[in-house]
């Protein structure tokens, strides 16, 4: 009798234990085992295809910040209509899904729109002494709390920071934090600082809802491609 009372307390340890880290739709935010949060699985985000939204007063500009902003023409030219890489704060604005994935030593981005995909380290390296310009800056990842925090730089001047064409220079900084609640949502937050075109960094906030049912789907941006086709933009 006292080993199946040992059994059935042991059983139950583990029930409990399960509720607490996977907790799907519960109260509770789930953990993995070492204590991270899960950020595991599809998450449904929003479309922000203008990152002034929800910023209080809009996008600080300073004089050249303006003058990019009133200037920007899509019809003669859009990179995203060329197919060529979003960049990292257009890929977080897309309406299309994307996965995490989370290892031991680091965290996988996947997006379903431009299919990308991005692996931060959460190793605890900083970023390199030197770092050649890209599309998608080169990032570093560490958690607090509850929460993944992304920090990139090294981006080259070649995208915009959203559809509507909020520019950015190569001094652009981003921070990204990724807070799992309860409830299968979300919290993210983006924080952008670039001396180049803004008075002061700028922080856009939005909630993410993971979608258990939802697999990411093929994307491809060259097959009829009416922009590029037909002549939308030059």
């Amino acid at each position: 009798m006292r080993l199946l009372q040992i059994a059935v307390v042991g059983m139950l340890a583990t029930i409990y234990s399960f509720s607490q880290n996977a907790s799907p739709g519960g109260s509770s935010v789930p953990h993995l085992a070492d204590g991270r949060p899960d950020l595991n699985g599809v998450w449904d985000i929003p479309y922000t295809p203008d990152m002034a939204r929800g910023v209080t007063g809009g996008l600080p500009f300073n004089a050249a910040g303006e003058t990019a902003f009133k200037t920007y023409d899509p019809t003669k030219f859009d990179y995203t209509g060329h197919c060529l890489p979003a960049g990292l704060t257009r890929l977080v604005n897309t309406p299309m899904p994307m996965q995490i994935v989370q290892g031991p030593n680091n965290a996988v981005l996947l997006f379903e729109g431009f299919a990308s995909f991005l692996v931060i380290p959460t190793d605890g390296r900083e970023h390199p002494k030197k770092i050649e310009p890209s599309w998608y800056g080169n990032s570093v990842g560490h958690y607090e709390g509850d929460a993944l925090v992304i920090d990139s730089i090294g981006f080259n001047d070649k995208t915009k920071l959203d559809t509507i064409g909020h520019a950015h220079g190569e001094k652009l900084h981003v921070v990204q934090r990724y807070t799992r609640n309860a409830n299968d949502t979300l919290t993210f937050e983006i924080t952008v600082d670039d001396p180049q075109f803004y008075e002061k960094p700028f922080t856009n906030k939005r909630t993410f809802k993971l979608r258990r049912d939802w697999e990411l789907m093929e994307y491809s941006c060259e097959e009829n491609n009416k922009d590029a086709a037909e002549g939308h933009i030059k």
